[in-house]
């Protein structure tokens, strides 16, 4: 007799609480085997593959592609004895959960045609209804957590079910159909990637084989192309994008630092001809031979050894304490830009790292994060934090402090500037530095000698032998 189990969405991250099913790996009746990946999953921390907890028969999906699910919600069921070697016992196969799996599960995996069975809270097989009490939900890392209650968006079911029931008024205009019910054609991974950079598909034309939608017509809609939106039937030009996933953890911890910690921020230029050199340099060096030297490996080193200078921008509040917590070590916190948007993994330790591998760990972080798999594990921890807006061809910003951090450096672009060098005009490369630091922590002097200190080793590598 079939043995049915279900599994269940894990917490894949600290203090998680739903999560978005991207992509199924398998269908109902695929036979599947233990650790096989079986689905993906975005949270607001990263994009993860799920493993499979058992071997057997998927018998059932409970959510589609696109659906946000609760932690603890049945995601699949699986029919871990298909043979029914186990024996037959009562009527009701049970779960892991000891309760007798649904009547139309049964007869649909008998049928070898299991739909997909939505499992709302309160209903059978479902979780059970939350309770409204107060709990700990962690934000993102380092800044403790808080009082309130687990949320969720609420669903279109939720939404139809609280809706009075009235009766509709005729209208003149036609009405444009909901996203979810017009048809768009188009491969898994073009659906992916548009909901990765938040292209809504209803709104564009396809220009494959019968109309389908292709990878060419989503990047098309990013770029502005004015030939493969479709307006909408009221002549609207415009669209919307869900906030949900790392952009909307990203707003959260952003408005959260902005109005908790008090931010101020200092400017400098500086001439870094001399670090440019050494960047040079370091790259004819056998020991560097398989890493890629840039100038941000050098001013995360620079930004390092201001740190033991200067401790406190290595710091945090820990407002419920009354205390200012002080790192010994830095989890070297790198801003980068994702196609689901900010994220800010660390190096963990990265002040105990030769400069060679400190290069490696650099490559292998922002390579990891650009495909979309870093873990969230990468981004929790950090204690200081360098924005990088010089690849992007800026000069210079006022970022916003890393929440659980003490401040954060922006690195400008690095450009030929006429500079006074020796007493005479002369061509040098010359960047500009900025510092968010958060002054309840740090004041003007401490914030203005570890920007000084930081912009002293970029013009004059030789005091790292000095300050080290």
């Amino acid at each position: 007799m079939p043995t049915f189990k279900d599994f269940k969405l894990p917490d894949l991250g600290e203090g998680l609480t739903e999560g978005e099913i991207l992509k199924w790996f398998v269908s109902p009746g695929d036979e599947v085997k233990l650790n096989q990946p079986i689905v993906e999953v975005e949270t607001a921390k990263a994009a993860v593959e799920i493993p499979s907890p058992y071997a057997g028969v998927v018998t059932a999906l409970h959510h589609g592609e696109g659906d946000t699910v609760d932690v603890g919600s049945p995601i699949i069921t699986f029919d871990v004895d298909p043979s029914g070697s186990a024996g037959s016992g009562s009527s009701g196969a049970a779960t892991d959960d000891g309760v007798a799996a649904p009547a139309q599960t049964k007869v649909a995996a008998a049928a070898d045609m299991v739909p997909q069975i939505p499992h709302e809270p309160g209903l059978a097989g479902g979780p059970a209804p939350k309770a409204n009490t107060e709990e700990k939900i962690e934000v993102l890392v380092g800044s403790g957590p808080k009082s309130g209650k687990l949320t969720r968006r609420p669903r279109k079911a939720d939404v139809a079910a609280a809706a009075p029931s009235t009766k509709a008024a005729p209208v003149s205009a036609p009405i444009r159909p909901a996203a979810e019910e017009i048809h768009v054609l188009a491969k898994p991974p073009v659906r992916k990637l548009a909901r990765d950079l938040g292209v809504d598909m209803t709104g564009l034309t396809g220009s494959g084989p019968g109309g389908t939608v292709t990878r060419a017509d989503v990047e098309a809609a990013v770029n502005g192309s004015p030939t493969r939106p479709v307006p909408a039937a009221d002549g609207s030009r415009e669209r919307r994008i869900p906030i949900k996933g790392v952009v909307k953890m990203m707003a959260g911890a952003m408005v959260e630092s902005a109005f908790t910690a008090p931010h101020v921020t200092i400017f400098t230029t500086v001439d870094v001809t001399p670090m440019m050199e050494l960047v040079e340099r370091l790259r004819a060096t056998k020991d560097f031979a398989d890493v890629r030297v840039t100038p941000l490996l050098v001013v995360a080193k620079a930004l390092m050894v201001a740190v033991k200078r200067n401790p406190l921008l290595n710091s945090r509040w820990d407002e419920a304490a009354q205390e200012i917590v002080v790192k010994d070590y830095v989890n070297l916190g790198i801003a980068a830009a994702t196609p689901r948007g900010l994220i800010v993994p660390n190096i963990k330790s990265a002040d105990s790292l030769s400069l060679p591998d400190l290069g490696r760990e650099l490559t292998e972080l922002v390579s990891t994060a650009r495909d979309g798999k870093t873990a969230p594990a990468d981004m929790q921890g950090g204690s200081i934090t360098i924005t990088n807006v010089g690849v992007f061809g800026m000069d210079n910003g006022t970022p916003i402090i890393n929440p659980g951090e003490a401040a954060i450096l922006c690195f400008g672009a690095v450009r030929d500037m006429p500079w006074v060098h020796n007493g005479e005009i002369a061509v040098r490369k010359v960047t500009q530095l900025s510092l968010s630091f958060d002054h309840r922590i740090v004041d003007g002097q401490t914030g203005s000698q570890f920007l000084a200190d930081v912009a002293a080793l970029l013009n004059d590598p030789a005091l790292f032998l000095a300050w080290s």
